[in-house]
């Protein structure tokens, strides 16, 4: 009986610590990758939703063929060009790609005839070497 007694002691405070860990020691919670909330407040996310909306319209006859062809003119040229800008952004904020072509033009203006600089990095270049000794690149002839 007293076997029992103590059993039955152990297994409810084990069912106890069970329940009073979390509150006791809560776990820390994983960091999530940030996400944009809402990317329909994009240009490119308004007009491809306005897409998906109008093509929805017009298969439950809400919307007839002349209008639907009017705003899916609309709004394709729009999401074109939320994606030309992106395009623009993405290439203008490659910092390496402005440093390098600032630096090809200030060696352009102080070249001296017959000097060499690299395309990619804009390390000088040794008179008959294929490759650049700062980043590897093969020189073209």
């Amino acid at each position: 009986m007293a076997g029992e007694a103590l059993a039955a002691a152990l297994v409810g405070i084990a069912a106890l610590w069970l329940v009073l860990q979390p509150l006791i020691r809560p776990s820390p919670s994983p960091q999530l990758p940030f996400e944009p909330l809402y990317p329909e407040e994009t240009p490119k996310g308004v007009a491809l939703a306005a897409l998906k909306e109008i093509e929805f319209d017009r298969e439950t006859g809400k919307l007839s063929d002349e209008d639907y062809e009017f705003l899916k003119a609309k709004y394709t040229m729009a999401a074109v060009e939320a994606l030309r800008g992106e395009q623009v952004a993405s290439a203008s904020n490659d910092i390496e790609v402005l440093v390098a072509a600032r630096v090809r033009s200030l060696r352009s203006a102080a070249t001296p005839a017959g000097r060499r600089y690299c395309d990619r990095c804009g390390a000088g270049l040794v008179p008959d070497g294929r490759y650049c000794e700062s980043c590897g690149r093969p020189v073209a002839a």
